[in-house]
């Protein structure tokens, strides 16, 4: 038992304190043992019961190992390529077109036109070494997005929720397979030539 006496000490007698008989202190003993417990299972219950930051990932799907050597042929007129500068400035352009600026806020908007055009499009990514982290990702998750928003209104179609239609065990699986929309993308480095071509772009543009 853990404690601490309070009190109890005589006080002592002054001059001319006369005859009076000073009060006696009564000694207190106060057991801390009660808080202590308590304090310890506060610490407990919040180390349990706290919610801490959990790292954060993302899904990527990467092809079976089996493919990384084969070579798919795609026509130029079918391939969107958006580059992302040193900067973080973004453009995009089709084919051998020239490069157009673009504001990153409107990346949605020109994706999901660019897919509902055009059904065998494919995206390039080629992201400056210099570039943040941060525009990748934001690539990465509208792309996701995309996906996710496309395959959401297909599953209202059938009348399924998201999680059956994406689900490869479900029984109509094979039904919706022919209507599953996956984004097609890849990535490539950036290369001396890709800059040649930024630099052509700003100047046409009077930029940097």
């Amino acid at each position: 038992m853990a404690g601490a006496p309070v009190g109890g000490d005589r006080p002592k007698r002054g001059k001319g304190g006369g005859l009076r008989r000073p009060k006696r202190r009564i000694s207190i003993l106060i057991d801390m043992t009660p808080m202590v417990d308590i304090a310890f299972l506060l610490l407990i219950f919040y180390m349990v019961t706290t919610v801490f930051s959990m790292p954060q990932a993302m899904e990527i799907n990467l092809p079976p190992k089996t493919e990384e050597d084969e070579i798919l042929k795609i026509k130029e007129s079918n391939v969107l390529i958006l580059h992302v500068d040193e900067k973080d400035r973004y453009y995009w352009n089709v084919g051998r077109d020239l490069p157009i600026p673009m504001r990153s806020d409107s990346l949605r908007t020109l994706l999901v036109d660019e897919n509902k055009a055009n059904a065998k499009l494919n995206t390039l990514l080629i992201i400056h070494e210099d570039a943040r982290y941060e525009s990748l990702v934001n690539v990465l998750d509208e792309i996701d997005l995309i996906e996710r928003s496309f395959n959401a209104n297909t599953a209202r179609e059938f009348e399924v929720e998201l999680r059956d239609f994406l689900d490869p065990r479900h029984d109509r699986a094979a039904e919706f397979k022919a209507k599953k929309f996956s984004y097609r993308y890849a990535m490539a480095p950036w290369e001396d030539r890709d800059s040649r071509m930024i630099e052509r772009v700003l100047s046409l543009e009077g930029g940097e």
